[in-house]
């Protein structure tokens, strides 16, 4: 039988799981990471890659609030006043409280990137970007699993969301190398 579209979005899912969950195993049990090339990425001298994948990637931050410039309104032709400008409030306040919800912290900058993992930390190349971003595992705080997404908190930037099929294993990875580099 044919399985439906959803069904197998579910087994992918629950695959991506089982993944992080051998893994995890395997670590437990005295295993190691098994070193891969990363192509066009100049590791650090005694740096090793252990992954290079395709994941979606987003900062969790806040801006700064954009009012609006000019007030909203309308001229109106008034019998006996004639023209004039009749202010909108409840626009003005609608506009001032959609600059205000846009400016609260939420995850950015959504994007797909090549996340490559090291000894060293997170590598993470956006889509279009020329640059790698380094995220160090020295300077990581904290690593949240939510598949199939995680979460990696730092203690000099805003937090990174990696997600997609590789999220999960790469969090057990991560969190593993934190540890043993701490």
């Amino acid at each position: 039988m044919w399985s439906r579209p959803r069904d197998r979005a579910e087994d992918a899912a629950r695959a991506d799981v089982q993944a992080a969950s051998a893994l995890s195993a395997h670590l437990q049990g005295g295993g190691r990471l098994v070193p891969v090339q990363a192509a066009g990425l100049v590791l650090a001298a005694g740096e090793v890659a252990f992954a290079d994948v395709a994941c979606s990637a987003a900062r969790f931050y806040g801006t700064e609030v954009d009012h609006p410039a000019s007030v909203s309104g309308y001229f109106e032709n008034h019998p006996t006043f004639g023209r004039r400008w009749v202010s909108n409030g409840r626009l003005d306040v609608r506009r001032r409280q959609e600059a205000e919800d846009a400016a609260r912290p939420q995850w950015r900058d959504h994007t797909g990137a090549r996340v490559v993992l090291t000894s060293v930390g997170v590598r993470l190349l956006p889509v279009g970007a020329h640059e790698w971003m380094p995220f160090d595992h020295a300077l990581l705080t904290g690593v949240a699993a939510e598949p199939p997404a995680v979460v990696l908190s730092y203690s000099t930037c805003a937090p990174l969301l990696l997600s997609g099929p590789a999220a999960p294993w790469l969090g057990v990875a991560i969190e593993h190398l934190h540890h043993v580099s701490a």
